[in-house]
């Protein structure tokens, strides 16, 4: 039986939060529960409970349970990423005085996400043959350009440590990125979170990419699937930092003299 927590004016100033996963959209347990105002390990459990009396067939494609391993804490963390679909059939079971209002905000993260991804893929045809969309579209190719000029003007070699990165090969574990530039694990992660570049959900230590940081390109979320001896497997998450945020955190902290602080 699903469980039912009070909902406080916290998650009033709260906003729901999805994402774009290979063009479907998503949410997290986490983040669901964080928005309703409910313990994570509830939500999982509602979620288990749920599994159990659904066929694998009917949700496979809804949810997929994920176990990211947290580098703080030092273990494995789990949690599921659900659909609109699995979204709607966990929320059945939240009631309260704000859990109407709540599922509906949620769902309509999803319809504007949703909306987004389907007016980013537009059909060449129908552009070449509208002449305002054709300007529009490349208006838009213009200012992606002048970013991409700003990037690469970013991503010169201008500070001390700069060096240590040039030769990295694809990108490096919260750990490691702090042994390439040179200062101690647990003092990068703490800058990194107080630059707006990771986080921990409340109750939940594993660490977690802002959206803004994932799409610059300086870090990543990579996902591994691991086979056991006995054929079982799971899924782990982690944040990285790519050669892009690695640059630009040598040159950052290089510049603001903070290196040194963090050895």
């Amino acid at each position: 039986m699903m469980t039912t927590n009070l909902f406080s004016d916290e998650t009033e100033r709260k906003l729901p939060v999805v994402f774009d996963r290979d063009g479907v959209v998503m949410a997290t347990s986490r983040d669901v529960a964080d928005y309703f105002g409910k313990r994570h390990d509830h939500v999982l459990r509602d979620i288990d409970n749920l599994l159990k009396s659904l066929a694998p067939q009917n949700w496979g494609a809804k949810f997929r349970e994920i176990v990211g391993f947290d580098e703080g804490a030092n273990r494995d963390v789990r949690y599921f990423e659900m659909t609109r679909d699995g979204f709607v059939l966990l929320a059945m079971g939240f009631t309260g005085n704000k859990a109407l209002e709540f599922k509906l905000k949620y769902l309509d993260a999803f319809n504007r996400m949703e909306a987004a991804l389907k007016a980013a893929a537009l059909d060449p045809a129908d552009i070449l043959e509208d002449p305002a969309k054709m300007r529009h579209l490349l208006l838009t190719y213009t200012e992606k350009v002048i970013g991409l000029q700003a990037e690469v003007a970013d991503l010169t070699p201008k500070a001390e440590g700069l060096d240590r990165i040039a030769t990295a090969d694809g990108s490096l574990c919260l750990t490691d990125a702090a042994k390439t530039l040179q200062v101690r694990p647990k003092a990068l992660m703490a800058r990194l979170s107080a630059m707006k570049w990771i986080y921990r959900r409340a109750g939940n230590g594993h660490w977690c990419a802002y959206q803004e940081r994932l799409r610059s390109g300086c870090l990543e979320h990579k996902i591994t699937e691991i086979t056991h001896g006995d054929g079982s497997t799971r899924i782990t998450e982690q944040v990285r930092v790519t050669g892009k945020g690695l640059a630009k955190l040598a040159r950052d902290l290089s510049a603001a003299g903070d290196t040194g602080a963090l050895i």
